[in-house]
């Protein structure tokens, strides 16, 4: 069977890729490993966990601060199961989405493990053994992520009591005590998933701040909202040991600067220490394809590796690991190779942290600015002054927007507070335009609404702000 185009998994990267590609005229092939669409994204990953995020969001608000609003409910019963149920019904949903989709654009499926034969050839082995060949034009290599462990430390996840963020989807009653080693984004969502259900939530991270990466503004006020909402945190901790326990697990850490080792007991221990690239029985490094020191696929601007016909994007290729960004790369590469001019800015790609509140950027943060010695001005503006904040009790939180000192030209925006997730990407249109602080500041936003506080963080940028 030949096809002008083969795709390795069917992740976001994967999937838009191909559907792209079949738009564009081109016949095209997918292989993917699980029985369903989606990658992890879909299957394990974002869908799901924001499936949890709202529904443990919606429990914990109807038993909190409902009194203010003359709203007087009884306390909330948690119905575990039925939370799962709706969890697992909304990956259903979207799955079967991909699948529609695919049969819309007449693109073939075979459910196996991919493996890349050569310049033009795949094979496919299904669970039954059974090895069929394809050959085509291009291969996209579109694999995706799977957890990575802690440095140095043997762990064994068993999804029970030690568990990776799989494990954490599927926990069948709350934990009393929930650790979590790793505070980037997966640790800080699912610990306040488990902590509004009621579980004690402690964070152990090997950085002074949460978030690393994250403007350090916006990370040390988020980590005081969540301090205040009960989770924990153990900063500059080495983790040194996770172990079960009985019915539980310890956890061993020690600080990094040096001093005396503790020892954590818990019910449960989700390892979120970040994502490493899923390139082993791939077959690459047999058909010659080079890897870099972190074990992804190297590429050039046309994510093409060393081997003619041979492509990667997402997770397995440098760059954000954000289902966003694959989907992006799928679209460019689906149009080189369908002969257009395929493009993504990756200094436009927004980063959203669906807690509650939520975190969101795009560009730069004032750390990398001052790195590069860029001179900028800042503008920002407190969600406590908006008056639909007051009228929603969303007063947490503030917008900050960077701009060139010289030009005005908006150089990155951060956003703490509700809704925070959907606001950014006002910012990421006026950035992809290279508009300035005064071009947002001066476009008129409906009032009363939570974007005034952006309109608000760019005339303090450029100017003053009204309402402070």
């Amino acid at each position: 069977m030949s096809y002008d185009v083969i795709i390795i998994g069917s992740g976001p990267g994967g999937y838009v890729c191909a559907i792209k590609a079949a738009q564009l005229g081109l016949k095209v092939a997918v292989i993917e490993r699980r029985a369903t669409f989606g990658g992890t994204c879909l299957n394990i990953g974002c869908i799901p966990s924001k499936a949890l995020l709202h529904a443990s969001e919606m429990f914990h608000h109807a038993g909190h601060g409902m009194d203010a609003l003359g709203v007087e409910v009884s306390k909330p019963k948690l119905n575990l199961e039925k939370m799962m149920a709706h969890k697992d019904a909304t990956v259903k949903s979207n799955v079967d989405g991909v699948a529609f989709l695919f049969k819309k654009n007449k693109i073939d499926s075979f459910i196996g493990h991919g493996k890349v034969l050569g310049a033009g050839k795949v094979s496919v082995t299904g669970d039954d053994g059974k090895v069929t060949e394809l050959e085509s034009k291009n291969v996209v290599i579109a694999t995706g992520s799977d957890v990575a462990g802690i440095p140095g430390v043997k762990v064994t996840i068993d999804e029970k009591i030690i568990v990776s963020s799989t494990g954490a989807l599927l926990l069948e009653k709350v934990p009393e005590h929930i650790v979590v080693v790793g505070g980037g984004v997966i640790g800080l969502e699912m610990g306040s998933v488990w902590g509004r259900l009621g579980a004690k939530v402690t964070v152990v991270e090997y950085l002074d701040t949460i978030l690393g990466g994250m403007d350090g503004e916006v990370a040390k006020q988020f980590q005081r909202i969540l301090g205040k909402q009960g989770m924990e945190f153990k900063l500059g901790a080495k983790v040194t040991g996770v172990k079960t326990s009985g019915k539980g697990a310890k956890v061993s850490f020690e600080p990094v600067k040096g001093g005396d080792a503790q020892t954590i007991d818990a019910d449960v221990v989700l390892i979120a220490t970040g994502r490493k690239p899923f390139t082993e029985g791939l077959g690459l490094e047999e058909a010659g394809v080079v890897l870099d020191e972190r074990g992804r696929v190297r590429t050039d601007s046309h994510y093409q590796t060393n081997v003619p016909g041979v492509y990667a994007i997402g997770d397995v290729i440098v760059g954000p690991m954000l289902a966003h960004k694959a989907e992006d790369e799928g679209v460019a590469l689906a149009e080189m190779m369908a002969g257009q001019a395929g493009h993504v800015n990756y200094n436009v790609i927004p980063g959203v942290v669906y807690t509650s509140p939520e975190v969101a950027s795009v560009g730069k943060t004032e750390e990398e600015l001052k790195a590069a010695g860029v001179k900028y001005k800042a503008g920002k503006f407190p969600f406590s002054a908006n008056g639909r904040a007051r009228a929603m009790q969303a007063q947490d939180g503030f917008v900050k927007v960077l701009a060139d000192a010289e030009t005005d030209r908006v150089l990155g925006v951060h956003i703490l507070g509700v809704g925070a997730g959907e606001l950014i990407h006002e910012a990421a249109v006026l950035m992809e335009f290279g508009g300035s602080s005064e071009d947002l500041g001066r476009t008129c936003h409906a009032h009363p609404t939570m974007s005034e506080a952006v309109k608000e963080a760019a005339l303090a940028t450029f100017g003053k702000p009204i309402h402070l």
